[in-house]
């Protein structure tokens, strides 16, 4: 998988080894998923709600409720050419007014929470439109990007695995020239890695402005997805051989889910493809033209991840078809068993039957050894089947 790394060697073996950690927890997180039931849970706060039709548009509604305390944690990351400081901030006030050092190009504040006071704040802070901070609330949204002329607002969702559940939340970035600003639902996210790179004091982040951290916070999310397809794939390997060997409704159940997870990272793959497109044809200029090529390759990253997920899907469909075959065999060979017992008893229910009529008149009915005969007619007959679906191949094996 192609990625485009800092200069200093360090600090790319120390991406691909985390890379490499995260495949492999991937792996037997979804293997161990794949022993029991896949669950997909959507990311949303309980509190918040979405607005009753005909509410009207914007923000304002949600600073009406009082009740709302939704906890939230605010980062802020500095830096620049000869400095890096991040900073937990008590409240949003001191991330927004907090002075800037000497020669610092980049401040990234990320807000884990949606406290409709503190999106307020910074929308307003930022002269960022209603419109805008409303959707930062709505948390069940397509990805899209809107663009402004001093700001560039791009909407996302993360998918990533946290405690044996698949979780997707949205991530709402709002780029500007030397400021990006994040929004999350909750903390925990795949950005780990963009982290550590900020340390290097040799790293590109250092000489670049907000785009170039912008596009490695959206390479996070596109490259993460990639050890998580892939855990997918060992996933429906196994269940394959599960099926083949034994077709129950438990493989039935965990394919559903599979499908269902698949269904879902697809709804939210095609729309970042859209997305990249529109970010590598920006005129706004606050994407540099030389990152143009960057963006291009999270644009080949993600056709990329598009075609593991449809082969998956194609996969999963096909396990679909093997599951109800392998059922369908079952249940001929259990009709054919019954079947072939039912083709021994039938001729025998006849003669029982014959003979077992209240007629006084039966020609054999006051032989001495009527009974014996009977058994002997038995006998001969269901030897004679058995011979017969023998030499048919039916029962038994006959080279």
């Amino acid at each position: 998988m192609k990625q485009p790394f800092d200069s200093a060697k360090d600090v790319a073996n120390a991406a691909t080894d985390a890379i490499t950690k995260t495949a492999s927890i991937f792996t037997s997180t979804i293997i161990g998923l794949g022993k029991s039931v896949f669950h997909t849970t959507p990311t949303a706060h309980a509190t918040l709600q979405k607005p009753a039709p005909g509410t009207p548009p914007g923000i304002e509604h949600y600073l009406n409720k009082e009740d709302i305390d939704i906890p939230v944690r605010i980062t802020t990351v500095d830096y620049g050419p000869d400095f890096h400081d991040t900073t937990e901030n008590p409240d949003i006030d001191a991330a927004l007014n907090a002075a800037r050092k000497t020669g610092q190009l980049v401040r990234w504040i990320n807000i884990d929470g949606l406290d409709p006071k503190v999106v307020d704040q910074v929308c307003r802070h930022f002269n960022v439109h209603t419109l805008s901070a409303e959707d930062v609330l709505n948390t069940y949204q397509r990805p899209k990007l809107e663009c402004f002329p001093d700001h560039i607002q791009v909407i996302v969702r993360q998918i990533q695995v946290q405690g044996n559940r698949l979780k997707n939340e949205q991530v709402t970035f709002f780029l500007f020239k030397d400021t990006l600003i994040s929004f999350q639902q909750e903390p925990g996210d795949v950005f780990n890695p963009v982290r550590r790179r900020l340390e290097n004091p040799k790293g590109r982040f250092r000489s670049n402005q907000a785009d170039y951290l912008f596009y490695t916070l959206f390479d996070c999310i596109v490259d993460h997805l990639f050890p998580l397809l892939e855990s997918y794939g060992v996933a429906l390997e196994d269940l394959e051989e599960e099926i083949s060997q034994h077709a129950s409704p438990a493989c039935q159940q965990k394919l559903f889910s599979m499908k269902r997870d698949l269904s879902l990272q697809r709804r939210t793959l095609w729309p970042l493809r859209e997305i990249i497109d529109v970010l590598y044809r920006d005129e706004s200029g606050l994407i540099n033209e030389d990152l143009k090529t960057f963006y291009r390759d999270v644009h080949d990253h993600t056709m990329q991840v598009i075609d593991l997920l449809e082969t998956y899907r194609d996969t999963a469909s096909g396990l679909s078809d093997l599951y109800q075959s392998s059922v369908g065999n079952r249940m001929n060979e259990i009709m054919k068993v019954l079947t072939i017992m039912a083709s021994f008893f039938i001729p025998i229910t006849f003669v029982a039957g014959v003979y077992g009529m209240n007629f006084k008149h039966i020609p054999e009915l006051g032989w001495h050894y009527s009974y014996f005969v009977f058994w002997g007619v038995c006998l001969s007959i269901s030897s004679f089947l058995a011979y017969f679906f023998w030499r048919k191949g039916w029962i038994g094996s006959r080279r």
